[in-house]
């Protein structure tokens, strides 16, 4: 079984390139390090994204492949996610800032969740593969780097090299395949007046 020659995505209406071409893959290749620069990029990214009253209230963790960091965030993965994930070149972690001196801040998810849009985007503009994955033990997160009870993990990225489909298993080559699809746009407004 080969990747599917055609990963771009069959929009409704046009949209940036970067956007369409962008997918979320499990084949990382297991050799080459992080390119650091395009690492430096999609951290820049993330760090221009929209904030509430620029708050900023996110901050990520950046676990390289082979170092004690990536090692307790692998451990926390759930399932499958622990069976692919640890091929990429790092794992990083994208964590809210829930509550700031004893104020709810109700917005930190969402914020955190456009830092990670924006890293995703620029990743995959300087030539990286990501994968998010919501599969992880967020308790063993907060225990591995002492994040106190201000702070949610949020979400797991791998970050790396596309890697070669031909050396994953049959049930990761079969997932790789699968079709892209999303819920129409008519299906996801909710009201359009």
């Amino acid at each position: 079984m080969s990747l599917v020659a055609d990963r771009i995505a069959q929009t409704e209406t046009p949209i940036l390139d970067v956007l369409a071409e962008r997918w979320s893959t499990r084949v990382f290749d297991t050799e080459t390090p992080i390119d650091e620069d395009a690492l430096a990029g999609a951290l820049e990214a993330a760090r221009w994204a929209p904030t509430a009253a620029n708050t900023q209230p996110w901050r990520v963790i950046v676990a390289r492949r082979g170092s004690d960091a990536h090692a307790k965030v692998l451990a926390s993965l759930a399932g499958f996610n622990g069976a692919w994930a640890g091929d990429a070149g790092a794992l990083v972690v994208f964590v809210a800032e829930t509550t700031r001196e004893g104020k709810p801040l109700l917005w930190a998810q969402y914020d955190t969740g456009q830092v990670a849009a924006h890293f995703t985007v620029q990743a995959h503009a300087g030539g990286l593969s990501t994968h998010q994955m919501g599969g992880f033990d967020r308790d063993a997160i907060s225990a591995a780097f002492g994040l106190g009870e201000d702070f949610t993990p949020v979400t797991v990225m791998a970050v790396g090299e596309l890697g070669d489909i031909r050396a994953a298993s049959p049930e990761l080559q079969a997932r790789e395949n699968a079709p892209r699809e999303r819920r129409t746009i008519a299906d996801s407004v909710i009201v359009d007046d």
